[in-house]
């Protein structure tokens, strides 16, 4: 096998190491269990391509299905790959206006729109240290991210509340920090500091803090245009809150030793 001079473009090297990494893998013993906990061991395990995988975040008898976004892509916003995705909204299929136990246990397709599960996120971010970003793309093609370098969740007993720290700014702007240790809520379960709730006015499940807010990740997928304020899918800090995205994503990630 050889190559041109002609550098390699991520996708080639990506479908090298879809050859390469099952050989790695089958040739050495593995130290951690064979059952993925999340997206990285898919990858580790030969699987490098973006789609649908099984994972174990609790034990054996509780697999989850999840989306992987491996990083084969052109898109340098991607390029680390690696990713469990968490929610993702894209063209409007799945309702997100859900009670907390949907919240809670995770609903939709994993090929499209979903979300994956408090219960879920909690598990992995107990188990180790995670990262957060968050992708998203306007209606006229652009596209940036905003990423936490640190990224939990509480048990349900504490209602689910958010940390993260750590941010980077990918042009995106900082929308999560106001609600950073808030608890999480669903229109059946108000947690939010507002005499309103937030979930039940904004039409989806979220860390609130207060209404009106600066994201809204889960709200009504609304189409191209101006919304009524604070309505459709929002993150105040890139285009406001008269303006409802065309996609979000958010997607977590161990930290490896060396960062953490």
């Amino acid at each position: 096998m050889f190559f041109s001079d002609q550098k390699l473009t991520s996708n080639m090297l990506c479908c090298l190491l879809a050859l390469l990494l099952p050989l790695v893998v089958n040739s050495h013993p593995v130290g951690r269990s064979l059952l993925p906990l999340d997206c990285e061991d898919i990858f580790q395990n030969g699987s490098v391509h973006n789609g649908v995988y099984t994972i174990y975040p609790t034990t054996e008898d509780k697999p989850v299905e999840v989306y992987c976004d491996m990083g084969c892509t052109e898109d340098e916003n991607h390029k680390e790959g690696q990713w469990t995705v968490i929610q993702r909204r894209m063209d409007g299929t799945v309702n997100f206006y859900q009670p907390w136990d949907h919240y809670k246990e995770g609903f939709g397709n994993k090929n499209g729109e979903y979300w994956l599960g408090l219960e879920t996120i909690f598990s992995l971010t107990w188990r180790g240290k995670y990262e957060l970003q968050v992708d998203m793309e306007d209606w006229e093609g652009g596209s940036v991210y905003a990423r936490y370098l640190s990224f939990s969740i509480d048990s349900e007993d504490d209602g689910y509340k958010l940390h993260l720290g750590g941010y980077i700014n990918g042009g995106a702007g900082d929308a999560l920090n106001y609600v950073n240790g808030r608890k999480f809520s669903t229109y059946d379960k108000d947690q939010d500091s507002s005499y309103s709730n937030c979930a039940d006015l904004y039409d989806g499940g979220f860390w609130f803090y207060s209404c009106p807010y600066y994201a809204n990740p889960n709200g009504l997928y609304k189409g191209r245009g101006d919304v009524e304020y604070g309505t459709g899918i929002n993150w105040h800090h890139w285009k406001g809150s008269y303006y409802s995205l065309k996609s979000i994503m958010m997607k977590i990630k161990r930290v490896s030793l060396s960062e953490a």
